[in-house]
């Protein structure tokens, strides 16, 4: 188990250093002036070029790669180059809520996605199995953001339950933070709930037809009870695998759904941040979601790991 952690770990870390290689490159070294763009078409040379060694631009661009590297490493992630303010600051305050909103988008999609796999895969064959799957097919081709705007119309526009869009902080009124995370949860949640539901329905198909669950047939379980008791956990290693994956779609998810519902969260200070040619920022806030991802990733392993013991004695 300490060489199979190890190596994940090795793993999660070359990771984190190629994709901060591949935003550093694609950003910094973009064609145009960030200088420029930032102080306008009217601004002089002399103010061009201070605005330069204010960002960093005028250090060569291994030296801007590892500084940035060891300023990430120590909590400085730089000043944005519009709003003047730490972007340590601005990730923490957009990140209190595309956080919860993706643990809520996640949450939502298990407790959907998942009990609906599990039925129809008891029901295989059954006009329960085929409706849940007409049902998943329909989740997975409808987009997320005309999803959110179909759940504005009817939950906020015409029933007027829950607000069509803002947000409220958290030390203001939680009550209303939260219920501004319900619509864009429910948006986000829906194709990944589909997407569960048909990978479960599948998962517990093919455990079913082993040898291990003919087996506990024949010691006299029922098939729901050798399925609960044996082949639920054997199904859940794909599923795994799924949900550390969807946890990466649902935080690229947020950028449009975000915008959708006006929220102050990560993907709307991107999408801001490059309607502004921040760099400096976009830099960072891109690289913090890559580290969310790979950290999901990375826990994902571990969770293989648990469930899976042959790993474990692989590695060990």
């Amino acid at each position: 188990m300490i060489v199979y952690l190890l190596r994940r770990l090795l793993t999660f870390a070359v990771t984190l250093f190629i994709a901060a290689l591949v935003i550093f490159v694609l950003l910094d070294l973009l064609p145009g002036d960030p200088a420029r763009f930032v102080l306008g078409i009217n601004a002089s040379e002399a103010s061009i070029a201070a605005m330069r060694i204010q960002m960093g631009l005028d250090a060569p661009a291994h030296e801007r790669f590892f500084g940035w590297i060891g300023g990430m490493m120590q909590g400085d992630f730089g000043i944005s180059a519009t709003q003047r303010v730490a972007i340590s600051k601005l990730v923490a305050e957009r990140m209190a809520v595309t956080l919860p909103l993706t643990i809520m988008a996640m949450i939502l999609s298990m407790l959907v996605g998942l009990p609906l796999g599990i039925v129809a895969a008891m029901r295989r064959g059954k006009p329960t199995d085929t409706g849940i799957m007409i049902l998943a097919q329909t989740g997975i081709a409808i987009p997320n953001f005309w999803f959110g705007m179909l759940l504005t119309l009817v939950f906020a526009v015409g029933l007027r339950w829950l607000p069509t869009g803002g947000f409220t902080p958290w030390h203001e009124d939680a009550g209303a933070a939260l219920r501004g995370l319900i619509l864009p949860g429910l948006a986000l949640a829906l194709p990944q709930a589909s997407i569960l539901a048909r990978v479960m329905r599948t998962a517990l198909v093919d455990v079913a037809e082993q040898d291990f669950i003919r087996t506990a047939r024949a010691k006299g379980l029922t098939k729901a009870e050798a399925i609960w008791r044996h082949g639920l956990r054997n199904a859940m290693l794909p599923v795994l695998t799924i949900l550390g994956l969807q946890f990466a779609f649902l935080i690229a998810g947020t950028i449009i759904v975000e915008n959708v519902f006006y929220l102050p969260g990560l993907g709307r200070l991107i999408f801001t941040a490059i309607s502004e040619r921040d760099l400096v920022l976009v830099r960072s806030a891109t690289i913090v979601m890559v580290l969310a991802v790979t950290a999901t990733m990375f826990v994902t392993d571990l969770l293989y790991a648990l469930v899976d013991p042959r790993l474990r004695r692989e590695n060990s």
